[in-house]
């Protein structure tokens, strides 16, 4: 087994999210004779890191996949169509900023390194609430495929989790929800308040 790490310095100007397919390909010498192999796989410029404080909601991702419809902005996941989310809410209080969500869903930031703290609050959203208890999730968050924090289940009786964690040097900050009972259903997850502060 070998694992190798390359940089790859897009060209200036490139605009963010231009999509690359990059190959990597190496040899070996075996008792039949020289073995070629390749692999490929995809990468997209990111967008700049952020330069001051500000909520995940108004930046854009590096990519976004989602179990029911699109990831929303500032409102809870809704139903399948874009835009169709009620207002992020727990227990009755809502939140103007956020991130809608449903398991399994995988959004990525690029943070470049310029950002110290994130902070959210997460939890089982009310629009799932509402319907019923069966919802159950966990959220794990990731600093460059390092696991920053883990939640427990959540659910609408447990009510959200506050998160406060030290994304200092992290280039890509990943939001993670996953299914928790094996049952997909009413696992409609916000990140209210999702923000990053950047270092002074």
């Amino acid at each position: 087994r070998l694992t190798a790490a390359w940089q790859v310095t897009p060209p200036a100007g490139t605009p963010a999210g231009t999509p690359w397919t990059l190959t990597a390909e190496g040899t070996a010498t075996a008792p039949g004779g020289p073995v070629r192999y390749a692999a490929t796989g995809t990468a997209t410029t990111p967008p700049p890191a952020p330069t001051e404080d500000g909520y995940l909601s108004d930046l854009p991702w590096i990519s976004a996949v989602n179990g029911w419809g699109p990831v929303e902005r500032d409102t809870s996941n809704g139903k399948n169509a874009a835009g169709d989310g009620t207002p992020i809410s727990f227990g009755g209080t809502t939140y103007p900023k956020g991130l809608g969500v449903h398991a399994y869903s995988d959004v990525a930031f690029h943070l470049g390194g310029a950002a110290d703290r994130f902070t959210a609050l997460v939890g089982i959203d009310d629009f799932s609430a509402r319907q019923s208890s069966a919802g159950a999730t966990r959220a794990t968050v990731y600093g460059d495929d390092r696991v920053l924090h883990t939640t427990g289940v959540l659910t609408a009786a447990t009510g959200p989790v506050p998160l406060d964690l030290d994304v200092r040097d992290v280039r890509v900050l990943r939001l993670e929800v996953t299914d928790a009972n094996d049952r997909t259903s009413f696992d409609h997850t916000s990140w209210a308040l999702a923000r990053v502060t950047v270092v002074r």
